[in-house]
């Protein structure tokens, strides 16, 4: 039977952008104390994308080590989520099809729930693999977070895509169990159509964001789920750091487990590497904590990881993930290390000026600068059509 099979993330996979800004480097424009930035929220820079990288070419910078290694034959699906969504109509993802090459009999769609998308698609891909057990499906997520100048949320800001494959027998973690669920409608972050860049309600997000962390545990108790001691390691959504600490700290306390600050770290510190640099990168952030967490060099085998997925607005889920022997051999450490460490840096004044930047809405001919190394870029804007370009 289909439902015997272990169905779970088989090949794991991320992309960053060209250029990175340290936060010093906003600390020294704005005059704050650094500290605010390297312990209070736990952020030591930010991914920039060039002026030619958007969500789909980090997208397909993400999935391409995917395609490479295990082909597109039984790939049938791409579920591409993201919150920087470039059209109202088109996925993103049909794009990434494009660029990758897949064949045509593949179903491509997007998903939308905040920073949570990812986490539905993936659970979308365990039940199109269930149906159909030979199938695989190929999950993105790519965001590329942005705030006002100047602004509170402006230090949270990142971009990134991380690449899932989903399948049966996996490779990397398998998804066990039931999930607990939080649906709230509150407006602690937005970005209605009209708007480059997000609006956030600051302490309203982190309330918001606590409650959807005591609803989803709740609900996942009462679906049969595992204790809270069970867990070896906890992924949570970072749409900075230290919120993952503040997260956990919060479930302690509300399921009447001692809270030490050093048994919060063991659980969640090996989580946060990755995230501490790139910055926040919305639908990635999660599934870019469990790469963190894969890569670092204590042995997972056999051993549960708790995963909280949040989205503001608001939609959470908590579920949980069995790491699997052998996955060492399947890791993709280095690349991901090199990925971070190729950025080139930036000054504010070069950061400021990619932030406002902005393509003209009249239909012409506009062409961007050729700033990105990597293999996928975004060429032109000509008569409202996004041109790529493979290199």
């Amino acid at each position: 039977m289909a439902s015997q099979s272990a169905i779970g993330i088989h090949d794991l996979s991320f992309a960053t952008t060209e250029f990175v800004l340290p936060h010093t480097a906003l600390a020294a424009h704005n005059g704050t104390d650094i500290g605010k930035y390297h312990l209070g929220i736990g952020q030591h820079s930010m991914s920039v994308a060039a002026a030619d990288e958007d969500v789909v070419t980090l997208a397909a910078a993400a999935a391409e080590p995917l395609i490479a290694r295990h082909g597109t034959d039984r790939i049938r699906t791409v579920v591409f989520a993201t919150e920087s969504s470039i059209d109202q109509a088109k996925s993103a993802g049909v794009y990434v099809h494009s660029l990758l090459g897949m064949p045509s009999y593949t179903r491509v769609v997007e998903l939308k729930q905040a920073c949570y998308g990812a986490t539905a698609a993936l659970q979308f891909a365990i039940g199109l693999v269930h149906r159909d057990p030979e199938q695989q499906v190929l999950v993105i997520a790519s965001d590329v977070s942005k705030y006002e100048l100047d602004s509170p949320g402006e230090a949270t800001q990142g971009a990134a895509a991380v690449a899932l494959l989903v399948g049966k027998d996996p490779a990397l973690v398998r998804i066990d169990g039931p999930s607990g669920l939080f649906t709230a409608d509150v407006m602690d972050f937005w970005r209605p159509n009209y708007r480059e860049s997000a609006l956030v309600d600051g302490q309203e997000s982190i309330t918001a964001y606590l409650q959807a962390v005591e609803g989803t545990w709740k609900d996942y108790t009462e679906q049969g789920g595992q204790a809270l001691d069970a867990f070896s390691a906890f992924c949570y959504h970072q749409p900075f750091t230290k919120m993952a600490h503040k997260a956990h700290h919060h479930l302690l306390s509300t399921c009447g487990y001692d809270t030490d600050a050093v048994d919060v770290k063991r659980l969640i510190g090996r989580t946060t590497a990755y995230n501490a640099v790139v910055g926040n990168s919305y639908t990635a952030s999660m599934y870019l904590g469990l790469a963190a967490l894969l890569d670092h060099p204590e042995d997972l085998t056999d051993q549960d990881v708790g995963f909280f997925s949040y989205g503001s607005g608001s939609v959470a889920e908590f579920f949980a993930g069995r790491v699997v022997p052998g996955y060492r051999k399947h890791l993709r450490t280095e690349q991901h290390r090199e990925a971070i460490d190729r950025r080139g840096t930036l000054d504010y004044a070069a950061y400021r000026e990619l932030h406002e930047r902005s393509f003209p809405t009249d239909g012409g001919d506009h062409p961007t600068p050729v700033q990105t190394t990597g293999s996928f870029r975004l060429a032109a804007l000509r008569g409202h059509k996004r041109i790529y370009e493979r290199r």
